[in-house]
């Protein structure tokens, strides 16, 4: 049974995804499961930001921000390497779309939500310039190397790398993440810790050993529970876009909001009390690790499988990419936000849905 400072709902939750998960394999998913699913998800989310926040408060910035992160990009990414085994010819722009989309959601309607909402009711916000340009700097080299640069170095491969240039691209990709991860938890943790704390955990103590390490496993639970259910409901998903008739990339969109719930939800929960700074540590962070630890995962795939792996953006996509990153160097380059950057921020997020629809 769970301890006293577990609330019932966060372990009730994952359990009754884990319940639907196994009726929905060994039974039908028909409406009624797939009604229930869709909202077991939602608790399910809530609880996996709960347990993030437990181990985020006994062990500390950055360190909480990054657990969430590497958690939910651990299990993504296995979900795509899955994927792409079933399917390796329909599937091989599969890593591609759901990294671009992961920025996309991470930098704009992430990082715009948080400004808007932690702008309008505390004014100014401020974070640390350093950290947030080291990882918006590891960013563009990132996608750079795993969504641009496959387009230009091999073009008689079109949008694919070479073997080799493969290869390298997935080693780079590891190098930089974990260079990132040294410096965010090592040398220079200083650069990530908030500038400024909400009054609500400022006395508050920190969780015991014992209930942090249940938080541990009931994240790891519900995230993949999450995963899984997202999986369920995708099929439901794609014949709702089929019938409204819209391209199916906007399956891959509406996937990836909700594996990305969990993180969204912890951000602007860190916005709105104040803690900007852990909001950037968990948006950014986020996007780092989606490409970093993706990347050479399916690279891997792609080699030893011998299948074929698209990873060159078009050049609609591209100029999307090259505006998100060139606003993101704008936003963060004072150390201070306002309302003004969220709406911005959200708008080329609307642009970019509004482009997947119609394109």
């Amino acid at each position: 049974m769970a301890p006293a400072q577990t609330p019932w709902w966060t372990w009730t939750s994952p359990a009754l995804a884990w319940a639907i998960l196994l009726v929905a394999a060994f039974l039908s998913s028909g409406g009624p499961v797939i009604a229930l699913a869709g909202i077991v998800l939602i608790a399910a989310v809530f609880s996996a930001v709960h347990h993030a926040e437990v181990i985020a408060h006994r062990v500390g910035e950055p360190f909480g921000t990054l657990v969430l992160a590497l958690a939910v990009t651990v299990i993504e990414t296995a979900l795509i390497v899955s994927v792409m085994l079933s399917a390796p010819a329909e599937k091989s722009g599969l890593a591609r779309d759901t990294v671009f989309v992961a920025v996309m959601i991470v930098c704009n309607g992430i990082v715009g939500l948080c400004l808007l909402l932690g702008g309008a009711r505390h004014g100014e916000q401020g974070f640390q310039i350093q950290g947030a340009s080291a990882a918006l700097a590891v960013l563009v080299a990132l996608v750079s190397l795993a969504l641009i640069l496959p387009n230009y170095v091999a073009p008689e491969l079109g949008a694919l790398y070479s073997p080799a240039q493969l290869v390298f691209a997935g080693l780079v990709s590891l190098v930089l993440y974990g260079s990132f991860v040294f410096i965010q938890t090592g040398r220079h943790r200083d650069y990530f810790l908030p500038v400024e704390r909400g009054n609500e955990e400022a006395h508050a103590p920190p969780p015991t050993n014992r209930t942090a390490a249940l938080s541990s496993g009931l994240l790891l639970v519900s995230l993949v529970a999450i995963v899984g259910l997202a999986k369920i409901l995708t099929p439901s998903v794609e014949f709702g876009v089929a019938q409204l008739n819209v391209p199916k990339a906007v399956v891959g969109v509406i996937i990836a909001m909700l594996v990305l719930l969990p993180e969204a939800l912890a951000a602007v929960r860190s916005a709105l009390g104040n803690r900007l700074q852990t909001s950037l540590n968990l948006a950014l962070g986020s996007a780092l690790a989606t490409i970093g630890l993706t990347i050479p995962a399916v690279a891997a795939v792609s080699v030893v499988a011998g299948q074929p792996l698209a990873l060159g953006l078009d050049a609609k996509d591209q100029a999307m990419l090259a505006v998100t990153l060139l606003l993101s160097a704008i936003t963060l380059a004072t150390g201070r936000t306002t309302v003004l950057q969220g709406v911005v921020h959200l708008v080329i997020f609307a642009a970019f849905l509004v482009f997947a629809v119609a394109p």
